[in-house]
């Protein structure tokens, strides 16, 4: 039998198809890339580190970088925080971008729905960069939503790589190419900084609203169309932005440590 200390307890969940893996040890965190590889791994796009005690969350790239925030992970978290913890039906979930508001709408089995505060984003001017057009956006982590491009996988994975590492983004940056399909109703397509081309992404939806809603495109209630999946986004009064969404608990498993 396994010695326990040797093992690492990873839970993995899935949100509008994108998937991370929970762990609350942080012997986790050397081995991201390994677990997160899809070939010879786990296979996820990402780790999150809880702390429940302090319910705080770290995004971990599947590169091993450290992202400040995941609208997605953070539904993930929530729901961790939920099905593993028994959170009450409001809390605040604490990143390295800030303190995040959580509201429980529902729970069914091993899925959670809930409204999360993912802050008010700023959005820059629209600008070209790398022979395109687009606003860069901080929604707590960087993003630079692409307009007037088709809206594909196969041009996501295209300029994706080229504009994330533009000079002009010492930090990197996250990609969306965006489409205005009405005044409630965009789509996107995402190229996620140190995780590749991915279904859906929270702070891309975000990040393509806020571009939207900067530019008088869309109204205050509007659904963002990825190919993972659908995001309702409402901005309030005070600019803050709510994402409404499920996040449900694939698995669970120990791992054995090298």
């Amino acid at each position: 039998m396994s010695d326990f200390n040797s093992s690492l307890v990873l839970v993995k969940y899935e949100s509008l198809g994108n998937d991370y893996l929970v762990a609350e040890d942080g012997r986790a965190l050397p081995l991201v890339p390994a677990l997160c590889d899809r070939h010879r791994g786990v296979g996820a796009d990402g780790l999150l580190l809880f702390d429940p005690d302090r319910l705080a969350v770290r995004i971990i790239n599947p590169d091993g970088s450290e992202a400040e925030k995941s609208g997605n992970g953070l539904r993930i978290a929530a729901a961790h925080a939920v099905l593993e913890h028994a959170a009450p039906g409001h809390f605040t979930l604490q990143v390295p971008a800030g303190a995040l508001e959580v509201r429980v709408l529902a729970r069914d089995g091993r899925s959670v729905k809930t409204e999360v505060d993912v802050g008010a984003p700023v959005v820059g001017a629209l600008e070209p960069v790398a022979g395109v057009e687009g606003r860069a956006v901080d929604a707590g982590n960087p993003h630079f939503v692409v307009f007037g491009e088709p809206v594909t996988p196969e041009r996501c994975r295209e300029l994706g790589p080229r504009l994330e590492t533009d000079p002009r983004f010492p930090n990197r940056t996250n990609v969306q190419l965006c489409e205005v399909v009405d005044r409630s109703r965009i789509r996107i397509q995402v190229w996620e900084r140190g995780a590749g081309y991915t279904l859906a992404s929270g702070t891309s939806a975000a990040a393509a609203a806020a571009a939207c809603l900067a530019a008088g495109l869309v109204d205050d209630r509007l659904t963002v169309e990825m190919p993972g999946g659908s995001l309702p986004v409402e901005r309030r009064p005070d600019g803050h932005l709510l994402q409404t969404g499920s996040a449900r608990r694939v698995f669970r498993a120990t791992f054995e440590l090298p």
